[in-house]
């Protein structure tokens, strides 16, 4: 909205000028999504302990959960989705289709984990919406904003390759009769890295404050991926793809940042509200369409590399089950297994931020080896 009064007004004012510059509008989109959230969650939280919608715990969890999480709110990812949403349609500029694919991917993953968390709070139970719909729903919302994206031209069928120069992957010309068909093999990996993400995040969110940590390291990343990815000067020194429009990204990726720090406030330990499945689910999903819209997807692998450890120990933990009838770690996910070898929650969360930042900072290095 704001750029619109640059393009409406900045001839008649040098003051409106200021908000043609990204970096000044991803910034006070950071702060915008922060005010919203810092001032909205005293209310929310009050609101949902009058109507006693708490985090339910599973009983198969750690002991120490019963002990102390029942009772504690829940969906407070809501109130950052809110906070997102307003802070991008502020300061994002609305005319690129890659912010509207970014919210839409948002939005729609939000709803799923709100039906999810509201089902379990309604029934008093750990179980909501069946995990089997839960993927179907997600992979629909997917394959639906990405397809419309590949129709348009948004997205492109390509897969750049971190640590080397000019290597990328072109499916849309893997095989030369059918260069349409083949573009949607990316498409179909592009949903799967949705999915994924999303799912990999929510195994994530089960100690207080540990998943919005690396959101917020994977999300300011990914700001500056899009940054210098939506900037033909610095694509092209950098040796990366160039795709116009994803520097608006910048203002999506840190108005995550912002409501991180204002949810961070009141879900550090002890947790006075959790971001339930609204939050995970969709913050997951928002940080994979940023890897996918900036084409650095692969990368992904190191950015949130915190969340594919988790998903990696559970399916590690599940397969030798099946298999071996013998379990690897104590409990799954491996933030699990460190609670029951004695490790305190605080201890696990901040050294799990410490290697998030870590990799981030290992994945940003891939810009110069290129």
């Amino acid at each position: 909205m704001f750029f619109f009064l640059y393009e409406t007004l900045g001839d008649q004012s040098t003051f409106f000028n200021v908000f043609r510059y990204t970096t000044f509008r991803a910034a006070w989109s950071m702060m915008t999504a922060l005010a919203i959230c810092y001032l909205a969650y005293p209310w929310f939280i009050g609101w949902m302990r009058e109507r006693k919608l708490a985090q339910v715990i599973r009983d198969d969890g750690p002991q120490a959960h019963l002990e102390t999480k029942v009772g504690t709110p829940t969906m407070g990812g809501a109130v950052m989705l809110a906070g997102i949403t307003v802070a991008v349609l502020l300061w994002a500029r609305l005319d690129q289709p890659v912010v509207w694919m970014a919210l839409a991917i948002l939005l729609g993953y939000g709803a799923i984990g709100f039906v999810d968390d509201w089902m379990k709070v309604m029934h008093k139970s750990s179980a909501g919406l069946a995990g089997r719909w839960k993927l179907v729903w997600q992979g629909v919302i997917a394959a639906v904003v990405l397809g419309v994206g590949y129709v348009g031209g948004e997205l492109d069928p390509t897969l750049a390759f971190p640590f080397f120069k000019n290597v990328v992957l072109h499916f849309d010309v893997l095989w030369t009769g059918a260069p349409a068909m083949l573009g949607w093999l990316y498409v179909a990996f592009a949903v799967f890295v949705l999915v994924a993400m999303s799912n990999a995040v929510n195994l994530t969110d089960g100690l207080d404050g540990l998943a919005i940590g690396p959101i917020m390291t994977s999300a300011a990343t990914y700001a500056l991926l899009a940054y210098v990815t939506g900037v033909p000067a610095f694509a092209e020194y950098l040796r990366i793809p160039y795709v116009e429009g994803a520097s608006e990204l910048t203002v999506v990726a840190v108005a995550v940042v912002g409501a991180g720090l204002g949810f961070l406030w009141f879900n550090s330990y002890p947790a006075q509200v959790f971001m339930g499945d609204v939050g995970s689910l969709s913050l997951g999903g928002l940080l994979g369409a940023l890897a996918i819209l900036t084409k650095h997807e692969l990368l992904l692998v190191l950015v949130g590399g915190i969340f594919v450890l988790e998903a990696v120990s559970v399916v590690l933990q599940v397969g030798s089950y099946k298999l071996r009838k013998k379990r690897i770690f104590a409990m799954a996910p491996i933030h699990h297994h460190y609670e029951k070898k004695g490790w305190s929650e605080p201890k696990i969360i901040v050294r799990f931020w410490i290697i998030s930042i870590m990799l981030a900072l290992v994945a940003l290095t891939t810009l110069k080896l290129r």
